[in-house]
């Protein structure tokens, strides 16, 4: 026997074992598979204990399903740079469900193997893991012809679970005992962004503070009063609402910008740059991967939020939350643990109401939570969106 082969049975003896150690690791994860190996999450549920390891798994295996979960059209659907996109969306999403402070990964995995037509090109497949320190990439290319699309299969899904494996710290072999000596198998580190605006949209890093002078600074303290928005384009209205909000709590007002949205695709770059070039000499930006209110708590505690009361209203309406009350009140007393708040707005809605924080159906327990900036002080009756139609027409 060679010891390949040896370390194949070897292999084969502890993989339950291997597949609990990642259980018990600490992480969290959030895998993505298309192409092939998807076999792979069957692997880790087959083994007590997956629920503490995994949080989500799917298979965007259409290519609109993928182009829909990558925010984008990979040029190519099996290439290291789709496989690193796949890791760094897992482990977004992976943040995002997963409590605070948790260990969290994301895997993103493409493969080209056997099908019911001619293949082409090599059959082959690329597997990412995302973690806080980076993204690293697998490759590994099979013989052609050698083994049928059950076997090609059974060989991706072990090499993503031995991967991941890994990426759990636990002492688990290299894909490359799966391989036989003359298929290849590489590895590489994703080329890191060095820039903290570009870490941020990877998902190297949640919050990057831009002063008011372009310094980015990716770990200063938190501010005590911040104006969410989209900033699509900033107009005076933002800019009287922070000078409002100021004065009532005395203590200086940053903006901040999420480059992730719940319904929205994520911002690129050249988005986040040019929105953040509307506060140049003007204000801190805080820069952050916090779609929800909750998240921005998570990440910014003790922080005041400036809101208008439409959106007050949304954080208090069970239909926000899949109509589910207790979700509803559980985020809610979470951000209250945080020792977050908010201030909130008089709003124009489009088709001219007035409301105030005293239209909003606060659960009396949250009162406490919200405090109305009088209409004398601030009213809005314009929005980004307005503006953006203005200018269309």
């Amino acid at each position: 026997m060679d010891s390949a082969s040896a370390l194949r049975q070897q292999l084969n003896a502890s993989w339950a074992q291997t597949i609990a150690a990642m259980h018990d690791s600490g992480r969290k994860a959030v895998l993505a598979i298309t192409g092939g190996g998807s076999g792979a999450i069957a692997e880790l549920l087959r083994v007590p204990g997956g629920s503490r390891l995994l949080l989500e798994a799917v298979v965007p295996y259409d290519a609109r399903s993928l182009t829909e979960f990558l925010g984008f059209d990979p040029p190519q659907a099996c290439s290291v740079e789709t496989a690193v996109a796949m890791a760094q969306r897992s482990r977004e999403r992976a943040a995002k469900l997963a409590p605070a402070g948790a260990l969290l990964l994301g895997l993103g995995a493409t493969a080209g193997l056997v099908t019911d037509r001619p293949r082409q090109g090599e059959h082959r497949c690329h597997i990412a893991v995302a973690a806080t320190a980076g993204t690293e990439v697998a490759s590994i290319v099979l013989a052609k012809g050698r083994r049928d699309r059950a076997a090609e299969e059974d060989l991706v899904a072990r090499a993503i679970v031995l991967c991941l494996a890994r990426g759990c710290g636990v002492d688990a072999p290299s894909p490359q005992v799966l391989l036989d000596a003359d298929e290849r198998y590489t590895t590489a580190a994703a080329a890191a962004a060095s820039d903290p605006i570009d870490r941020l949209i990877a998902g190297g890093l949640d919050r990057v503070t831009a002063w008011p002078d372009g310094r980015l600074a990716p770990s200063a303290p938190a501010p005590g009063v911040v104006l969410p928005g989209s900033f699509n384009p900033l107009h005076e209205g933002h800019l009287l609402l922070a000078r409002v909000a100021e004065g009532l709590r005395q203590l200086p007002v940053a903006f901040e910008l999420s480059v992730t949205n719940v319904d929205k695709a994520p911002l690129d770059s050249g988005e986040v740059r040019s929105r953040l070039a509307q506060f140049a000499g003007r204000a801190r930006v805080e820069l952050t991967r916090a779609p929800t209110f909750l998240e921005k708590a998570r990440l910014l505690p003790g922080v005041t939020f400036v809101v208008g009361a439409d959106t007050a209203e949304r954080l208090v309406a069970a239909r926000y939350y899949g109509g589910d009350e207790a979700r509803m009140a559980a985020a809610l007393q979470e951000i209250a643990d945080r020792g977050s708040s908010f201030l909130v707005a008089v709003r124009a809605d489009s088709g001219g109401r007035v409301r105030s924080l005293a239209d909003v159906a606060v659960p009396p327990r949250f009162a406490h939570l919200f405090t109305p900036i009088p209409e004398s002080r601030f009213r809005l009756d314009s929005s980004s969106s307005d503006i953006r139609a203005r200018r269309r027409a």
